[in-house]
């Protein structure tokens, strides 16, 4: 993979970026690169189990899943807006946190922008309107030459796995978007070791992987071994 420079990462909810971008965020760590990650909320409408993940913890729950997840991955700059929570995935998040990706962009002055595209990948409002304020700052403050770029999956990719993954909900109908290879930024197909490195990090998200790991094990990293993002803008 090629240096991104620094690279800044917007997500609504934790484990979205270790979902998409895992790989990605260890592999710059690792060349040196700033690796800057953003999440909108803190899960907290994210319960699958109210006995073992009451409701009114999982904000709490999720907040220290994603900070182990980062830590395996070597990603040490988080952060977690303020205002906007995760309501429901139908819901729009509190439009308090476009003003705060704006300013975080501006801070981080990145190289590389990487966020949702306008289809949030799953067609998940929370994930739309990331991407909106992500795609509204880098407009606005991102600097010339930076790269904005959004999560995407193959064809390939979406004629094997969507099938399997149906039964879990994750895709809203006419999603995940799909772009061809040659049309790619990056096809990051993960070398063995970052795979392993990403198992283990999606697995720190317990509250909410626990049902997919049990259906697929480590198996789940033929779905989850390569992340695909196709170009978004370039800032003039």
């Amino acid at each position: 993979m090629d240096r991104l420079g620094t690279l800044l990462l917007v997500w609504a909810h934790p484990d979205d970026d270790i979902y998409t971008s895992a790989g990605v965020m260890a592999a710059a760590a690792r060349a040196g690169d700033r690796v800057v990650d953003v999440t909108a909320t803190r899960g907290e409408g994210g319960s699958f189990d109210e006995e073992r993940w009451p409701p009114e913890t999982m904000g709490e729950v999720r907040t220290a899943e994603l900070l182990r997840s980062l830590e395996i991955l070597g990603v040490d700059e988080h952060h977690f807006l303020e205002g906007p929570i995760d309501v429901d995935m139908q819901a729009h998040l509190d439009e308090s946190g476009a003003e705060q990706v704006k300013a975080i962009m501006a801070d981080v002055d990145p190289d590389t922008v990487i966020t949702f595209g306008p289809d949030g990948m799953t067609g998940h409002q929370g994930h739309k309107d990331v991407s909106r304020w992500s795609t509204d700052a880098f407009a606005a403050v991102a600097k010339p030459g930076a790269r904005l770029l959004y999560a995407t999956q193959t064809p390939e990719w979406v004629a094997e796995w969507v099938p399997k993954l149906e039964r879990f909900d994750i895709f809203l109908p006419g999603t995940p978007p799909e772009t061809p290879v040659d049309e790619l930024a990056i096809n990051y197909v993960l070398p063995p070791d970052l795979r392993d490195l990403k198992f283990d990090a999606i697995s720190a998200h317990e509250s909410q992987v626990e049902a997919l790991i049990e259906v697929f094990g480590r198996d789940l990293m033929l779905a989850l071994g390569e992340e695909n993002f196709r170009p978004g803008a370039v800032k003039a």
